[in-house]
């Protein structure tokens, strides 16, 4: 008795204990299961993350203070990574629905993919870099062609096969953006930039279906001058991978946008500004507060030395010039139509930069909507001729090799040379466009007397002749802010460089311009400069002051003595000088004279032989007035004659503009 009721008992508690233990399982099973959300909201999941403020790059003014390229406030259309939706699937739907308004709207929006964007897919019109670049970030071999990377993006993103292949595309090329530009919690990823207030508008009303999509205040990048100097002005864009690695150590973000070329690359770390930054707390993927804990500072202003009224008439007086030479009756029929040519003017006690012309130009616009037709524009107007195009200089080149021979003794302002149209050196004749008898250095550089210099050449010998070409700037870099090239001086290391043999005869024709001695207008006007200054070589400058964005004076750019050359003797400059101004002397009566302005110019011409006798360029150098230059210059016409006609309106020009200081 006593022993069934002991069983009966623990039968009953062993019961009582396994229905509590399946009640507390289901119970725990419903806190895990079922009640999961309500129980994860009581305890959410939360973190903080630190996201990028972008400073507003600064803004680049002419000497007046009149903006060229400035800032205007605008509205970006951004994808935040917080409220993105995470499902792949449902991300697509939000980049296509966005992505179709945005184009409805007549909006292009940030997609670098280098394919096409209809099927059959082919890579676009894209550098072999950017294929590269494709290839290797979404981790396909070699060999893949555009289609097999666009597979792989469907492939990797769960675009479905319902989509169009136009649509698939447009999915694809977001995707590829969002992975180029680091989408992430810290990095926002703008879409499309300066989108109106009425697109905003609709954008804001489709909220709901397009979950992660904000709409961004910012300063826009903006041209209100889009015709004076737009290669010196250059351009903005983002960070590729191949630039990153360098750029992260200055503390650049993949996201940022950087100079890409011109004053905007030569300036960033003025322009660019100092990014700041915003702490934003999240919790169960909504952000819950948002606080700046470092306030960009915005970049610095960049004045340049350049008035735009004077560009713009210098840019139409090359432009006209061009026209007048092509339409001269005189005109050799059988010479190439002339198409294109550079001015530069400089202030001559400084060397800053007050005129840049080069033709044919292109506007800033027209290159950042239409870079393609720019590109294929006949021409090649991307070329930025006064600071890029290198030229042989011909006969203005002559006031280098006198330099050379005065100062270093070979020569004295008396020394006389026999030209007699021929001369012979070693097994060549060679010829003068004179018959000048005896005649000295004055004399030979007002006439322009090849033998003169023929014969100081054998002299001088090569090595003298690159010494003072390097000396004067030539074959050098310039240090100009916006870049400029380098070009290259005839001799034996430039000929092993090119392979080309050097022969002895090359020695005369380095010697007055000629061979394989390259230069950039740049250059030629700082030879001018640097005759009208005795042998003082400023650097040339774009920047004449920085200011930030306060408006407070933040350096007034001092001109810098790139060189000097230490003359031996004191009638080495009056002695060129001398022979310049009687060139100068050398102009008709009328519009183009030199003879009636109250006071001496000095210039030198040349006219380089190109590809055959008959296609030749025309150059001049110059400055006045001869005896206190203010202005220094140089010009070259390809396929032309004359060039020396524009000295006059270049003076005019000055006078216009800056007050008739030389008048």
């Amino acid at each position: 008795m006593n022993t069934f009721t002991d069983r009966f008992r623990t039968t009953l508690i062993v019961c009582g204990v396994l229905v509590a233990a399946v009640g507390g399982s289901i119970k725990l099973m419903k806190v895990q299961v079922v009640d999961k959300n309500i129980y994860t909201k009581e305890a959410p999941y939360t973190y903080t993350v630190d996201q990028t403020i972008f400073a507003t790059r600064g803004e680049i003014e002419d000497v007046t203070g009149t903006p060229i390229v400035a800032n205007k406030l605008g509205f970006n259309v951004t994808i935040e990574k917080a409220s993105f939706p995470s499902d792949n699937q449902k991300g697509n739907e939000v980049i296509l629905r966005l992505a179709e308004f945005l184009l409805s709207e007549g909006y292009t929006y940030n997609d670098s993919l280098p394919v096409t964007t209809d099927a059959p897919f082919e890579y676009s019109d894209a550098t072999e870099n950017e294929i590269s670049r494709l290839k290797s970030t979404i981790r396909v071999n070699v060999y893949a062609t555009a289609e097999n990377c666009i597979d792989k993006l469907i492939d990797d993103y769960d675009i479905s096969e319902e989509y169009t292949p136009r649509q698939q595309r447009i999915i694809a090329g977001i995707r590829y953006e969002m992975i180029m530009r680091d989408f992430s919690l810290s990095n926002v990823f703008t879409l499309c930039k300066d989108v109106s207030k009425d697109s905003v508008s609709k954008i804001k009303e489709m909220s709901l279906e397009l979950p992660g999509v904000e709409i961004a205040e910012d300063a826009i990048r903006t041209n209100p001058v889009v015709d004076v100097i737009p290669h010196e002005i250059g351009t903005i864009g983002p960070i590729y991978a191949e630039e990153y690695d360098e750029l992260r150590a200055q503390g650049y973000i993949l996201s940022d946008y950087v100079g890409k070329s011109g004053i905007e690359k030569g300036m960033e770390s003025y322009l660019r500004g100092k990014n700041g930054t915003r702490e934003i707390t999240v919790a169960n993927s909504t952000v819950i507060s948002s606080e700046i804990t470092e306030p960009a500072v915005p970049g610095n202003t960049i004045r340049l030395t350049i008035n735009n009224n004077f560009q713009r008439e210098l840019q139409k007086t090359l432009e006209d010039f061009i026209k007048f030479v092509n339409e001269d009756p005189e005109r050799d029929e059988e010479k190439a139509l002339s198409e294109s040519g550079a001015i530069v003017v400089l202030d001559a006690k400084n060397n800053d930069v007050l005129g840049l012309a080069t033709a044919p130009t292109y506007t800033l616009d027209d290159y950042i909507e239409n870079y393609s037709e720019v590109l294929n524009r006949e021409g090649t107007p991307l070329l930025n001729r006064a600071t890029d195009g290198l030229y042989r200089p011909g006969s203005t080149f002559k006031t280098v090799t006198a330099t050379a021979g005065l100062n270093e003794g070979f020569i004295t302002p008396y020394s006389t040379f026999y030209c007699g149209t021929a001369y012979n050196f070693y097994d060549i004749t060679v010829y003068c466009t004179g018959y000048h008898q005896n005649i000295a250095v004055s004399e030979a550089v007002r006439v322009s007397c090849n033998i003169f210099f023929y014969e100081l050449s054998r002299l001088l010998g090569i090595d003298n002749i690159i010494k003072y070409a390097n000396l004067y700037g030539l074959g050098t870099h310039l240090g100009l802010e916006s870049g400029d090239s380098e070009g290259q001086i005839a001799g034996p290391q430039t000929a092993e460089k090119l392979g080309v043999t050097w022969y002895s005869g090359e020695l005369l024709q380095a010697a007055i311009g000629q061979s394989e001695t390259r230069v950039t207008p740049l250059q030629m006007a700082v030879q001018a400069s640097t005759i009208a200054n005795r042998g003082v070589r400023y650097q040339p400058h774009l920047v004449d002051s920085i200011y930030d964005y306060l408006g407070n004076l933040v350096d007034d750019v001092e001109p810098v003595v790139a060189e000097t050359i230490l003359t031996n003797y004191d009638y080495v400059y009056s002695s060129i000088i001398e022979g310049m101004i009687g060139a100068s002397h050398n102009t008709p009566d009328g519009e183009f004279s030199l003879n009636n302005l109250g006071y001496d110019v000095a210039i030198k011409t040349g006219t380089p032989q190109t590809t055959s006798s008959k296609d030749t360029d025309t150059t001049v150098i110059g400055f006045a007035p001869a005896d206190d230059p203010v202005i220094a210059f140089a010009a070259i016409i390809e396929n032309g004659e004359n060039s020396k006609y524009l000295v006059r309106k270049i003076i005019d020009l000055y006078n216009k503009y800056y007050g008739n200081t030389i008048s």
